[in-house]
């Protein structure tokens, strides 16, 4: 297989990071009250438009950062028929759609308009389309000659505070706006260790993880070294876990594990009611997560346009 696209390689920044033997430790005192809560919890059109507008807003927050600390870059989101549409540069792995036909049903016109905005901007148009937005929108995106190309899961659970204490020696705390720097060396190195080429694009897109609003930024250290770091995104009671990354040289000592439980304990302190994660379908992380306490509620496909001639 040839070198992946950057915006292949970054996918995995939107999913749940790798685990270890402590996190599922920490985890399963509370999985048997999260499965019940989740069972109770249906996977329906109203459980799928909280969990879609949390992502949508964490990734259009990610282009308004962007567009408010460098304007010539020309990022931008908006609204168009209820959905929510990024450009956050042509290879951006946000610039999609998000919510397409779920909140209002698509129309020809809407999706005229939702193509002339990231078509205007260079980039080509991809929506990742929830499967109770209905059969219909799917149609009209084969008839316009869509195709898709990448499945994930969306899982969730309810958020509750560990019990169980961090591992020694490990800290987890909210980084400062000062820390960006900080913050985004350790997620890049954590991300590209494989990839060295990218480093540079996973920092600055960590410098806008930091300014973006109502995303607190974990950072896990051990023995007061910066080791690992996370994010987390709020909305409307819904948090959105992703983009948890540990440096090399600090892997299976415990940091994905804090890092979970504090990101956790911070969500049942703003009032959450849902946590949910986004994982590749049958993947690692999928698996992880549901090691503890996710559960699967739905399946996703992503959509790329080809232009017609």
């Amino acid at each position: 297989e040839g070198e992946a696209s950057l915006r292949e390689q970054f996918a995995p920044a939107r999913r749940c990071g790798s685990q270890n033997e402590h996190e599922a430790i920490m985890a399963a005192s509370l999985w048997r009250a999260c499965t019940m809560v989740c069972a109770m919890t249906f996977a329906d059109h109203a459980l799928a438009l909280r969990l879609e507008a949390v992502e949508a807003r964490a990734c259009a927050g990610i282009a308004d950062a962007r567009a408010r600390l460098f304007p010539e870059s020309g990022s931008a989101s908006a609204t168009i028929a209820g959905t929510t549409v990024v450009f956050d540069g042509v290879d951006a792995p946000t610039t999609q759609t998000f919510g397409l036909g779920l909140y209002e049903p698509l129309t020809a016109q809407a999706l005229d308009a939702i193509e002339e905005f990231l078509v205007s901007r260079g980039a080509e148009p991809m929506h990742e389309v929830c499967p109770l937005a209905g059969a219909e929108v799917l149609e009209v995106l084969c008839a316009r000659g869509y195709r898709p190309f990448e499945i994930s899961n969306v899982l969730y659970r309810l958020p509750q505070a560990p019990t169980e204490p961090l591992p020694g020696g490990i800290s987890v705390r909210v980084v400062g706006a000062d820390e960006a720097d900080v913050w985004s060396r350790v997620s890049a190195r954590g991300w590209t260790h494989e990839h060295p080429e990218l480093e540079d694009f996973v920092r600055k897109m960590g410098v806008l993880c930091v300014e973006r609003s109502n995303s607190p930024c974990f950072l896990a250290e051990i023995d007061g070294v910066p080791a690992a770091a996370g994010g987390l995104s709020i909305h409307e009671g819904v948090a959105l876990f992703a983009g948890a990354a540990t440096e090399p040289e600090f892997r299976r000592r415990g940091l994905q594990g804090a890092l979970l439980a504090e990101r956790m304990r911070y969500a049942v302190a703003a009032g959450c009611d849902l946590a949910m994660m986004v994982a590749e379908a049958g993947s690692n992380s999928q698996r992880n997560a549901e090691r503890l306490g996710f559960q699967v509620a739905y399946t996703r496909l992503k959509w790329r346009w080809r232009a017609r001639s």
